[in-house]
């Protein structure tokens, strides 16, 4: 069904079926690239002197990720790079600039992380390279170590991005494309570092049904109950490398990861859509129709530079599963103190028979 008969629908208000304590019924707050430290300060007004406001969207920076599910947050976003040799990003060249420039930023990766084999965490390669954590394996550690600790978590769902655009600058890194055997490694990191019994998969939804989009159709997402300490994952890519990952899986069968994919493809299950103020009907269909969904409160840094709630508002009312933020803590760099807070609840477009307030924990 195409965009603008959805949000024909969402206006109409589809009358749905109303189940108990679906996974699919809470709201959530999340954080968008959840691994960001952001670019070190020194490096940053130097970068900024050099391209401008184009760098002003990369001034926000993150707690450690336990940090903010100790804080109540319940989606993550984690980019990573290909790196099957390793060494590849072990030597960014912001690194080098700093030096040349004689700035002063911490050190980076003093235990040699990045020579290992294996996926890094990395926002843009060379000038956004520090991160929380340096690989996805050390992440993946501490994410289980937290959802050991704390076993009747809510489902947490992270987005990630296969990182593969360097910036075409001399000594910049070029990184490598995510091809079938990437994406086989990629699945494959996901198991190791988690475990199959810590993991939602296509297949635990798709059940019985001919499709993972006909379950999705039919409100089949798992209880609540049952997804409680566990953890999706959704690749959020277009095009090739969507077309890649779904290769040879059709209706994501074997896959750990959800996809971005669209209505009327039976591998359409999670959506993301970023713009609630434009598109907060076309996201009320989409919910209402058993689509997971995730949209962003701010993007970019402008709603913090202008202490803008507007774009919240619209993610609150659009009924998105997930509503991703940079601010659930203020940024002291911009006036205002604009900051996005919310505990998980119920959704108000899928609410339960039954409605106690589902724990945090």
């Amino acid at each position: 069904m195409n965009k603008l008969i959805g949000i024909a629908m969402a206006f109409i208000g589809m009358a749905i079926p109303v189940f108990s304590q679906q996974m699919n019924q809470i709201q959530v707050l999340g954080s968008h690239n959840s691994y960001h430290t952001g670019v070190d300060p020194a490096l940053f007004t130097f970068l900024r002197s050099k391209y401008g406001a184009r760098m002003d969207g990369l001034e926000y920076s993150h707690l450690p990720i336990e940090r903010q599910l100790e804080m109540g947050l319940r989606a993550l976003e984690i980019d990573v790079v290909y790196d099957p040799k390793g060494g590849l990003y072990a030597h960014p060249a912001g690194l080098q600039i700093e030096k040349e420039n004689n700035l002063e930023g911490p050190p980076y990766d003093p235990q040699g992380l990045m020579l290992k084999p294996g996926f890094k965490v990395i926002h843009v390669p060379d000038i956004d390279f520090r991160s929380n954590v340096y690989t996805l394996q050390q992440e993946l550690a501490l994410l289980k170590a937290w959802s050991n600790a704390h076993p009747n978590h809510l489902p947490i769902p992270i987005t990630m991005n296969a990182k593969d655009d360097g910036l075409k600058q001399p000594g910049f890194v070029e990184p490598l494309k995510f091809d079938k055997a990437a994406f086989d490694a990629w699945d494959a990191e996901l198991l190791q570092g988690l475990g199959r019994e810590k993991l939602i998969t296509p297949d635990d939804v798709r059940g019985a049904y001919p499709t993972l989009e006909a379950a999705v159709l039919a409100h089949a997402w798992p209880k609540l109950s049952q997804a409680r300490g566990k953890f999706f994952f959704v690749l959020d890519e277009t095009g090739k490398k969507l077309e890649t990952y779904v290769e040879d899986h059709p209706s994501l069968k074997g896959r750990v990861m959800f996809v971005n994919q669209t209505e009327g493809h039976a591998e359409a299950a999670f959506r993301i859509v970023n713009d609630p103020k434009q598109d907060w009907a076309y996201i009320q269909y989409l919910v209402r129709s058993g689509y997971y969904v995730r949209t962003r409160a701010d993007a970019d840094t402008v709603e913090a530079r202008q202490a803008d709630y507007s774009r919240l508002r619209m993610a609150l009312i659009s009924g998105a599963q997930v509503v991703s933020t940079d601010y659930y803590v203020p940024d002291a760099r911009f006036a205002g103190g604009y900051v996005v807070k919310f505990a998980a609840r119920w959704n108000s477009l899928l609410l339960p028979l039954e409605r106690p307030l589902p724990a945090v924990e």
